[in-house]
């Protein structure tokens, strides 16, 4: 479901996101603040990677391991993934975000995806569950894994079904940098198995099995735009094969009085 509006979800948006799973607002962040916040991931790289190379955050030490041979660094609860690559030392992933970089506060609080979180939350009062900044870098920007979000959060959420997700787009999102990809219908079909590989996070990856890339959506949108996604989603991106980056951040508010994920700390959403 494709809408260029902003403000709360009309009927039509509603039904497609209870139908498919997400919905698409185009372009409702200005190529002005689309290039602030641009620059505001650059700095955040630059402050992870500069963390990491001085084993040392705020006073604490860095904690550097490895899973599925991906590279993570832990700085305090703040977790830091790193591309595949060895030799691109790029920043893949930084959650929470706003905890490294406070500016992202002002988009979490912003009315143009509180309004719609409200409704898909079912609840005027939200909080934030976590926030990830999400980074594709030029050539060696891997993809993601077919996946829930739900298999994640199970074990620390009892109420998983309420943690919708907004993927804020900095730049272009395209086919051939990697745009999210999405199995239409798949939240339907609540928490599916996960795979048995042999791959150390083999359950957080979905059996290839339990769903139909038949119903595969490619979301390709303009920058500045907004993808709703319900945590039951079957989703996941490919590398990116231009010459340029691509950024976006995903939030995932959940009902007010509720902490947030990774430092357990009540962070409310002024609305």
């Amino acid at each position: 479901m494709l809408s260029e509006k902003s403000g709360p979800l009309g009927p039509e948006e509603l039904a497609g996101y209870q139908r498919d799973g997400f919905v698409v607002r185009h372009s409702v962040l200005s190529q002005q603040e689309c290039a602030t916040w641009v620059a505001q991931v650059a700095r955040a790289q630059g402050t992870a990677l500069a963390s990491i190379d001085l084993g040392a955050h705020e006073g604490e030490p860095v904690v550097g391991y490895t899973l599925d041979d991906n590279r993570f660094f832990d700085l305090a609860h703040i977790t830091v993934q790193l591309e595949h690559d060895d030799l691109s030392g790029a920043v893949r992933v930084i959650e929470p975000i706003q905890d490294l970089i406070p500016a992202f506060n002002a988009l979490i609080d912003d009315a143009r995806l509180t309004a719609p979180m409200q409704q898909l939350v079912r609840d005027t009062s939200l909080s934030l569950w976590t926030a990830k900044l999400n980074v594709k870098s030029a050539r060696s920007g891997s993809g993601f894994a077919w996946h829930q979000d739900a298999p994640y959060w199970t074990h620390d959420s009892d109420h998983v079904a309420r943690l919708p997700n907004v993927m804020v787009l900095f730049e272009e999102a395209t086919l051939e940098n990697g745009c999210l990809r999405i199995i239409r219908g798949s939240h339907d079909r609540g928490l599916l198995p996960g795979c048995e590989d042999g791959r150390q996070l083999q359950g957080f990856y979905t059996h290839p099995q339990a769903f139909s890339t038949a119903d595969e959506v490619a979301l390709a949108a303009p920058a500045g735009s907004l993808i709703f996604f319900d945590p039951f989603c079957v989703h996941g991106s490919g590398p990116n094969l231009t010459d340029r980056g691509r950024s976006a951040v995903i939030l995932t508010y959940q009902p007010g009085g509720y902490p947030t994920l990774k430092s357990r700390v009540l962070r409310p959403v002024v609305s």
